[in-house]
């Protein structure tokens, strides 16, 4: 940590944006004493430290992260061995809509979360090929009871039947199935097999078991849930990991003060301070209080926390971001010289903001770095490599890798020859990969479905949106909310926001699951900025009756319709109360400005009233 302190004392000063997601508490760690009592609700540092590190612009700086947020019982003292890069995992098949039945899309990683909480037990064996080089390459471990779950989609049923039949409950079995299940984000029915295990036999949950529970608890009902459920966990197994499996949740949800009072209970608890936990207040500190992240990185200085590569790559994001292309190359450097090797991911990282600062060139040579010996030996590398040819333009390369890509249909390949292609407006050539894929699979994979959306809500192509939806209804795939949100993009894009409610309403009428939270939002923040007073506390009000409790973003997009429309709200704060909801610095601006009551300068001037 020293080398990297001094690389950001060094470092220029660059401004910051204000946080959009208002005040925060102040955290006060005491950096002397790790098991120290603490003053308030916050950390505790030293007035010095204000000054030893610099400030960071960190938007969106863990959207492309690879580690940093997985579930907590991934150790942060792991070898290097087991950071180390290994071809990623290919789909046995495509993801269907309804396995995220009811189940709200707030992460951006949940293809890191979870994945390795239940593989940890020592009884779970994943199957492994090996490569022509003898280089061990995973693939999904094969489960009968992950696999009559799937094929009859009711939990209850294959259970009641395993355990009729005589059929071991192992913990192997079950880590497997649960593995496979959050693969496919089915989240509802792991969580649905945890419970029937505690209420029906005598398996014997480990603290990992708990914890994978506790984050599905999270996932598929709330925060407040997932407390509860803590508080139920047999004391002997509520470690520190099943604590950091909460920490990570609130972080995802951006909930500050019940993350900050979640770290600060784990230190009173006397934990370790964890690399893990400030990579999560790094992440949560990134999205709201970038002025705290020099404060994280003074506490693991203090305390001699070694930072794992997500540390390095949030600094490279950070300094990337703030157009600080030499401190990013230090930070690579000292990078180096701890030993961490630079993969693909990283690599990436560093060419993309190469390019943004017009180091084409640079950008190039990195990105040749990549490929390597050649892609027959690393096919998983065209994922990186075709978003940052297409930044650049540079559409021979980006029909060479597709070309390749084309021949191996590998899943998350053609995901990215798809958004390179519409990211050069090659509409033909996106659609020719996604061709391949049906024809591939005899169905329709649905995560490059979203992909090509994507491309068509961007361009306002309405009626290819439209006849791909109507493609992937015919081909037997189940209409659920992703495709819902996917339609009201579509239509607010191309600025019929009234057509993109009716969707939504009659999808929620026609239909017992509930649309995602996004999808209302999109809606509200397009009628708020029209204006719209009416429509917007109506879909408002819609967002209640669904069982989205009011928020703070929620009241924002709706006072801003008043004062687009210059309207004055009446009775806002007492609605706020009602709904437990308390307003920081920017709403309250924006109540000011919509208060009935309010007087202006002149009307104060003109008024009757006595002069006192």
């Amino acid at each position: 940590m020293y080398s990297i302190s001094k690389i950001l004392r060094r470092s220029p000063r660059f401004s910051l944006a204000s946080s959009s997601f208002g005040a925060v508490s102040k955290l006060e760690i005491s950096v002397g004493d790790k098991g120290s009592a603490l003053k308030s609700p916050g950390l505790t540092f030293s007035n010095k430290s204000q000054d030893l590190f610099r400030r960071y612009s960190a938007r969106d700086v863990f959207s492309r992260f690879i580690g940093i947020n997985q579930l907590s019982s991934v150790s942060d003292v792991k070898g290097d061995e087991e950071e180390k890069e290994s071809e990623p995992e290919e789909e046995a098949f495509p993801v269907s809509e309804d396995v995220a039945e009811g189940v709200e899309d707030d992460s951006v990683f949940d293809s890191e979360l979870g994945c390795d909480v239940d593989a940890c037990d020592d009884g779970l064996e994943m199957e492994v090929e090996h490569s022509n080089k003898g280089k061990a390459k995973k693939t999904r471990a094969r489960c009968e009871l992950y696999d009559s779950i799937v094929a009859y989609k009711s939990v209850k049923h294959v259970l009641e039947q395993w355990v009729k039949e005589g059929k071991d409950l192992s913990q192997a079995e079950v880590s497997v199935a649960v593995h496979n299940l959050r693969k496919r984000r089915s989240y509802a029915m792991c969580l649905q097999l945890w419970e029937w295990l505690r209420a029906n036999t005598q398996f014997e949950f480990t603290e990992a078991n708990y914890a994978s529970q506790l984050d599905l608890v999270a996932k598929v009902h709330s925060l407040q849930k997932a407390e509860t459920f803590l508080n139920d966990i047999p004391e002997s197994f509520r470690g520190e990991v099943v604590y950091r499996t909460l920490l990570a949740n609130c972080v995802l949800k951006l909930h500050v003060k019940r993350a900050e009072d979640l770290f600060n209970k784990m230190r009173e608890l006397k934990f370790p301070t964890s690399v893990f936990a400030c990579n999560q207040l790094l992440l949560l500190y990134s999205k709201h209080d970038r002025k705290k992240i020099s404060d994280v990185l003074l506490l693991m200085e203090k305390e001699n926390i070694k930072p794992t590569r997500g540390t390095y790559q949030f600094l490279i994001n950070s300094k990337g971001l703030a157009g600080d292309i030499a401190g990013m190359d230090k930070l690579v450097e000292t990078m180096k010289e701890e030993g961490f090797e630079l993969y693909p991911e990283i690599q990436a990282t560093l060419a993309r903001y190469y390019i943004r600062a017009g180091r084409k060139e640079r950008a190039e040579e990195v990105m040749k770095e990549i490929e390597g010996e050649g892609l027959n030996q690393t096919p998983w590398v065209c994922r990186s490599l075709l978003p940052l040819y297409a930044d650049i333009g540079d559409k021979e390369n980006v029909r060479r890798l597709s070309r390749f890509v084309e021949q191996t249909l590998r899943y998350d390949n053609c995901i990215a020859a798809i958004k390179a292609w519409g990211k050069l407006k090659e509409f033909e050539e996106a659609e020719a990969v996604f061709d391949k894929l049906v024809e591939k699979y005899k169905l329709v994979p649905m995560l490059p479905y979203f992909s090509l959306m994507e491309i068509y809500t961007e361009n306002k192509m309405l009626t290819k949106g439209k006849n791909l939806v109507k493609r992937v209804a015919s081909a037997g795939v189940k209409i659920g909310p992703s495709t819902w949100h996917a339609l009201v993009k579509l239509y607010i894009k191309a600025g019929e926001v009234g057509k993109a409610e009716m969707i939504l309403n009659k999808a929620t009428k026609d239909n017992k699951m509930r649309p995602l939270f996004i999808s209302y939002m999109v809606i509200l923040e397009e009628y708020a900025r029209r204006g719209d007073v009416h429509n917007a506390e109506k879909v408002f009000m819609r967002m209640k009756r669904a069982g989205y409790a009011a928020q703070l973003m929620q009241y924002e997009n709706v006072l801003l319709a008043y004062i687009n429309a210059k309207t004055p709200a009446y009775g806002m704060s007492e609605r706020m109360k009602v709904d437990n909801v308390f307003p920081n610095k920017s709403l309250a601006a924006k109540l000011a400005q919509v208060d009935p009551f309010r007087k202006s300068p002149v009307s104060v001037l003109l008024d009757d009233g006595p002069i006192i």
